[in-house]
């Protein structure tokens, strides 16, 4: 069985020493007249392969393959929530031929996990668009009692630490979609940290915690099969794939946890270069097959402009990192 452990940031960021590139020579900057891409882009996702993230950035890099001509190459530099990956795109010449995943992750929430990041996350990168949103969701073990909210959020409140919800891990997304429920509900349901969203539900399906907050996907099929119960989605509003679930907000006016990522490229990119590689994104966001590959996934396309998802990021680190220090989470 998975023993259910902390994430020890302190050790995870002993690896970050390793991921610093040596010194590079200053790099040739491209113009958008020099016709970008004119050869292999790299795109570096902070996170292992076979993941939520990792289906949605092949599905989106093989789109832009097929309509610039050039292979977008994704590479997995997984490690310490999002930022060894954020981590090798900051280091990277500011030519459009290194671009990545960030976002929530390794923009903002590694802001409240981290004493010292080997980056910036504001300063050392160029936000080029958005690329997804995807929600969370709440599920139970079968034989919880109840997958009722409304029933699920009254025993919370007479049984305090009764019950258990499980997650991917310390400081994530995921633990503060139950964070943000306590809080806003007024319960106290125990948070169990796992390393990682498999072991976290094989002991759901177990009966071994009461409940998981997951990314949908992950939770999705086992849902469908009827192996758990589905309690409620952390979106502001329904999904389409689960109609008959209810959004937490019904109950908690205002709750919302979603997960969000961007196209990001290291700081000093060209002006001309980043509306480019906006305007690609958003072609290949914007195919109808694209959509739908998401939507099964349970992720809907999100293009932004460069200036709206810089923005929208400052507004997420107003937001959560007071939710993070009220959840106990200090800096490390």
């Amino acid at each position: 069985m998975p023993l259910p452990v902390s994430v020890n940031r302190r050790t995870l960021l002993t690896l970050l020493g390793g991921s610093i590139a040596a010194p590079l020579a200053a790099p040739r900057v491209v113009s958008a007249q020099e016709g970008w891409p004119a050869r292999p882009v790299r795109y570096v996702n902070g996170f292992p392969a076979g993941g939520a993230t990792d289906s949605l950035s092949r599905i989106l890099c093989q789109k832009m393959s097929e309509l610039s001509g050039q292979s977008f190459v994704v590479e997995n530099r997984a490690g310490a929530g999002g930022v060894l990956g954020a981590d090798a795109v900051a280091k990277a010449p500011p030519d459009g031929y290194t671009v990545g995943l960030g976002g929530i992750a390794s923009n903002v929430l590694a802001i409240g996990s981290y004493a010292k990041l080997p980056y910036d996350p504001v300063r050392d990168f160029t936000f080029i668009s958005g690329m997804w949103q995807l929600p969370n969701i709440l599920v139970a073990k079968k034989e919880l009692f109840s997958s009722d909210l409304k029933e699920l959020l009254a025993a919370f409140k007479k049984e305090p630490r009764k019950y258990t919800y499980a997650s991917a891990g310390f400081g994530t997304t995921l633990h503060l979609s139950g964070e943000m429920m306590n809080s806003m509900a007024g319960v106290d349901v125990l948070h169990i940290p796992y390393r990682g969203a498999g072991p976290a539900l094989t002991d759901l399906l177990g009966g071994r915690v009461d409940m998981l907050f997951d990314n949908l996907p992950g939770s999705l099929p086992s849902v469908r099969s009827g192996l758990i119960k589905p309690v409620a989605v952390t979106s502001a509003t329904r999904i389409p794939e689960l109609p008959d679930v209810p959004a937490m907000a019904e109950l908690l006016p205002g709750y919302a946890m979603t997960s969000w990522t961007a196209m990001i490229g290291p700081a000093n990119m060209p002006a001309d270069l980043v509306s480019q590689i906006n305007a690609l994104t958003a072609k290949a966001l914007a195919d109808p097959q694209v959509k739908a590959r998401y939507g099964d996934l349970g992720a809907s396309t999100w293009p932004t402009s460069p200036s709206e998802i810089a923005t929208f990021r400052d507004s997420e680190q107003a937001r959560l990192l007071p939710v993070m220090k009220a959840a106990g989470i200090k800096p490390e």
